[in-house]
């Protein structure tokens, strides 16, 4: 059971309606040509989990969005105003309008959750309850939990200290659960796709901004390098080769607060559970590939 303070901010996106038939408004055609996943098909109540690609396909950043009635907020890490000024740019001459909500935010597991959520949605939806959003959303640290952001003040007296997860708990259980972070697995010289997160993308929608570099690994098959969860012998850093024979054949992308797990990239023909490795400062053993349905 426990909680986790994120340091997240909120965008409200929201836009004039469109006056034809089955021609979506403006807000919806930018994100949904902007991001990887499937905008156009959100149901108000719903969100999903995007990543904004440069046009040869790298990941320079990821957001949940969250669909209103009205209106979009992406859930991001990103400063807001430097977020703002970028998509105003973007957005051309569409008639698309954001606003930075000041909404704070935290994740809660466990037993902490029948202590705050009167009414549990199902994956990937979220509800409102006294100006409060609850999501239920397994994809933040690859467990069971539920997104809680707004003002939160209200719940201060029911969230126990002690419950509390440091930074450095919430990032060995990021590590753990095998969910790539942007800067960390999610960047430039890694396709996306050997992070095998295909809750990120839809396959059907038309054409957005990297769509061509990830439809001609993913039609093509599996990628030649996969994400995996290893043991740490040693003192093993992040941006190490991992070696076999002294030659690279893959790259430590986290490693845990305490040094005894990391993430790291390895090519797909070498993968092996408890296949063993050496790196340039110690040893990695394979646990899992990382690899979810949700």
């Amino acid at each position: 059971m426990g909680w986790i303070q994120l340091n997240r901010y909120k965008i409200k996106v929201y836009g004039e309606k469109g006056s034809i038939k089955n021609i979506p408004s403006d807000e919806v055609a930018f994100l949904h040509n902007l991001l990887t996943n499937d905008i156009k098909n959100l149901k108000a109540g719903q969100f999903n989990y995007n990543l904004r690609l440069t046009g040869t396909g790298e990941p320079v950043a990821d957001f949940f969005v969250y669909r209103e009635k009205d209106f979009f907020i992406l859930d991001t890490n990103i400063n807001p105003e430097i977020l703002i000024q970028e998509l105003n740019r973007l957005k051309l001459s569409l008639k698309v309008f954001f606003e930075e909500l000041d909404y704070k935010h935290i994740f809660v597991f466990g037993e902490t959750i029948k202590k705050l959520v009167e009414e549990i949605p199902e994956k990937f939806h979220f509800t409102k309850q006294n100006n409060l959003y609850f999501g239920r959303n397994p994809v933040r640290y690859g467990l069971d939990g539920i997104d809680i952001f707004g003002n939160l003040s209200q719940l201060k007296s029911s969230l126990l200290e002690e419950d509390r997860l440091t930074e450095e708990q919430a990032e060995k259980l990021r590590i753990t659960n095998c969910i790539p972070k942007i800067g960390k697995e999610l960047r430039k010289g890694f396709h996306p796709l050997e992070t095998n997160i295909l809750y990120a993308f839809s396959f059907n929608k038309g054409c957005y901004v990297g769509q061509e570099a990830i439809a001609r690994v993913y039609f093509r098959g599996r990628t030649p390098r996969t994400l995996a969860l290893f043991e740490t012998e040693g003192k093993v850093k992040e941006g190490e080769k991992i070696l076999k024979n002294n030659k690279p054949v893959g790259t430590v992308t986290s490693v845990s607060p305490d040094g005894k797990l990391c993430l790291g990239y390895i090519l797909r023909s070498l993968f092996k559970e408890k296949e063993k490795f050496s790196t340039e400062t110690g040893y990695v053993k394979i646990i899992r590939q990382c690899e979810h349905q949700f």
